[in-house]
């Protein structure tokens, strides 16, 4: 008789992603296809990622012709792309000078440090406190995580670094806590997209700007997924008409190609010199082409512009659906292309069942579900998500089971 014991094979990949049951293998527009040629039309955009939709052309031509050339060089060396890109970035927003890495963790890792050292060097102060807001989210590195204003993110981590504080978003009268002589910085989204979808109030944006004006208090912007075109402006703090003094970036900055950036007004980016930060992969040849053909056709056609229109197309039609299903939609939220269903019901059960209609979607909390379509999508299949979801909830709404 055999001892030999059976057991299941143990996955090589960690655990750390919940995956759906669904392999894609291949995207083109706003549609991926699964092993087994099943199409889906795709409004998560690879979380807020594929802006221009899977596969841009665009993109996809000047990527083929950089890796006929070079594919990485280190930034030991100049690298033609990687200056094209930070000309084209600092022409279009408040900044001065950029500094590119891989992520939009690291992106906001690398903004903290700024915000530290331009304190200490520059200003010549002891403040390292930076101030972020509850249920925000900047990120799953150690100091990124303690930025980010949710216990779950955090749990299992400690001890956690210090020089972090949270006040809540969007409260007017918590604000007369925010500047101490240990506060640095402020880093905050202009709309939470993990945290739930909730655009900033424009008159506690307007009163936070004003404390951090007259206290000193550098202004960082979390654009990581509010820029590149999903509000319907190129970057989201151009909707409440102000300038930050550090705005991060990634996601949609690459069109799916690892890229992120650090966008920071002169004086405080002076605080970097030779020696004070740095990365390996940050900015190479291949993303930092991907970077310059993406941002080049965002501000060379009319795709962002027809984002506002979408986006209003879009929430107007959610609203119907609220209208029709209020006892199982409680509030529609978002700015643009960038939108969240407040649910009753669990919001993974209403991703199930959109997924069983071949539309993928997303979370941004327990109860509400978001929507993160490609910049260039159409009314048509805009209509086509919204069909799926009145379907889903027209099921709940007659007492099936939507499960």
């Amino acid at each position: 008789m055999s001892n030999e014991v059976t057991t299941t094979p143990l996955n090589s990949i960690m655990g750390t992603y919940q995956r759906f049951p669904v392999t894609l293998v291949k995207g083109e527009g706003s549609y991926v296809y699964n092993d087994k040629g099943n199409k889906y039309l795709d409004f998560s955009s690879g979380i807020g990622t594929c802006n221009l939709g899977h596969v841009p052309e665009a993109v996809k031509t000047a990527v083929e012709k950089q890796l006929n050339n070079l594919w990485h060089c280190s930034n030991l060396y100049h690298i033609p792309a990687q200056q094209q890109l930070a000309d084209l970035l600092t022409a279009n927003s408040f900044g001065d000078q950029v500094f590119f890495c891989n992520s939009g963790a690291e992106a906001n890792e690398g903004a903290i440090k700024l915000a530290r050292r331009y304190a200490q060097k520059v200003n010549g102060s002891q403040a390292y406190e930076v101030v972020t807001f509850t249920q925000s989210f900047h990120g799953r590195t150690l100091a990124t995580l303690t930025a980010t204003g949710q216990a779950k993110i955090q749990d299992g981590f400690a001890p956690l670094p210090t020089g972090f504080r949270y006040l809540p978003y969007n409260d007017v009268e918590s604000l007369a806590q925010l500047a101490t002589p240990q506060t640095c910085a402020v880093l905050l989204e202009l709309s939470q997209g993990e945290g739930g979808v909730i655009p900033a109030d424009g008159e506690w944006i307007k009163q936070l700007v004003q404390i951090c004006k007259e206290n000193g208090i550098l202004i960082m912007v979390d654009e990581v997924q509010t820029g590149m075109g999903r509000t319907g402006k190129l970057f989201a703090y151009e909707h409440y008409g102000f300038d930050p003094d550090v705005m991060t970036l990634a996601k949609g900055l690459g069109s799916g190609i690892p890229i992120g950036a650090i966008v920071a007004k002169q004086h405080v980016s002076q605080a970097f010199g030779p020696g004070t930060h740095g990365t390996t992969f940050g900015g190479n040849p291949i993303a930092a082409t991907a970077g310059l053909a993406t941002l080049t056709e965002l501000v060379e056609t009319d795709i962002i512009p027809k984002v506002a229109e979408l986006g209003d197309y879009l929430a107007g039609e959610l609203e119907k659906l609220a209208a029709a299903y209020p006892t199982q939609i409680n509030e529609i939220r978002g700015i643009g292309l960038m939108q969240g269903i407040v649910t009753e019901e669990p919001s993974i059960n209403i991703l199930t069942k959109a997924r069983e209609r071949n539309v993928l979607l997303l979370v941004a909390g327990p109860n509400v579900v978001r929507l993160l379509p490609p910049l260039n999508t159409t009314k048509q299949e805009i209509d086509h998500v919204i069909s799926v979801l009145d379907a889903i909830f027209s099921i709940q709404h007659e007492g099936g089971n939507s499960l």
